[in-house]
């Protein structure tokens, strides 16, 4: 399925035909029978034969879930049966925000997906300025893509990332998404916004996660999803958090308390990897605001 809106459904078959369907009634009637972008369903002729039904949603094999935003209870899930998250932010204009940008990659690890970042619109910065956003990230595992449309910096290397997968582009409002995915693939022409001066956030341009096809020889799709200015972790107890950065992974089970936290137990070996500079302190302080964010454990999940 590659999008949809009011019960009509995008849906591309494996002949390449594009054709827009219904859910069919029994689906409809069935309250666990919810539809995201990237899901591989059934489709046939109705009883018409004029329009084509829905008649089946096949498991998933991975999905990309956030809380749902405005304070909502429960999850929204931005795309289904991806094979890789690709994060964008921009290295200026707007000024990147590590903290969201680690929130992304928390979503992903928890989501059991592969997750690469790109760090784009280079030309604005030095490249000192780049390399100092992006090291990090690289120590603790990540391929980090610089990348500038107007230069045409890195978009042969992240085009030969994405071929022939199911990649999800996202990140903030106003970073590019849009205008790299337009650079990847010139076919796409999806609609650019401009930058928001006054409150240095950009526009949305994207109203809803689209899932595309790609014509490049090599196959493949990318799900353009709106700019989430609000990201918020769904379903995570705090003491999953840890593994879900990876830098964090050759010290788990060594400390000296088998539930440990990593926030003020003794004898800590995250914490020990942390002063000696085998983790690095900002990761390590997106580590503690995000441990203070989750839910109580001891509080019912809804």
């Amino acid at each position: 399925m590659l999008s949809g809106t009011g019960g009509i459904y995008t849906v591309h078959t494996a002949a390449g035909e594009t054709h827009e369907a219904s859910m069919r009634g029994r689906l409809k009637q069935d309250g666990n029978a919810k539809l995201a972008v990237g899901d591989r369903v059934t489709v046939e002729r109705d009883e018409s034969e004029t329009a084509w039904a829905i008649t089946e949603i096949h498991a998933r094999f991975s999905k990309l879930a956030r809380r749902s935003p405005s304070g909502a209870r429960g999850e929204r899930i931005v795309a289904a049966n991806i094979d890789q998250v690709v994060v964008v932010f921009a290295v200026a204009k707007p000024e990147p925000h590590v903290r969201m940008l680690d929130r992304f990659l928390v979503i992903a690890e928890g989501n059991e997906i592969a997750a690469r970042i790109v760090l784009n619109k280079c030309e604005l910065v030095d490249a000192a300025v780049v390399d100092a956003l992006a090291v990090p990230y690289e120590a603790a595992g990540y391929v980090v893509h610089r990348t500038s449309v107007k230069q045409r910096l890195g978009l042969d290397a992240l085009h030969d990332a994405v071929a022939g997968r199911s990649s999800a582009f996202t990140g903030p409002s106003g970073v590019g998404k849009s205008s790299l995915l337009n650079a990847l693939y010139p076919q796409l022409t999806l609609r650019i916004g401009e930058i928001s001066e006054s409150v240095n956030k950009g526009r949305h341009t994207t109203v809803g996660a689209v899932f595309i096809p790609l014509t490049d020889p090599s196959g493949g799709y990318v799900v353009d999803t709106p700019g989430l200015r609000e990201v918020g972790l769904w379903g995570m107890p705090p003491e999953n958090l840890d593994n879900c950065f990876p830098e964090f992974r050759p010290f788990l089970g060594s400390c000296k308390f088998q539930d440990c936290s990593h926030v003020h137990e003794p004898t800590c070996s995250v914490r020990t990897a942390v002063e000696s500079g085998a983790i690095t302190a900002a990761r390590y302080e997106s580590y503690l605001k995000l441990h203070g964010d989750l839910p109580d454990p001891n509080n019912t999940w809804d």
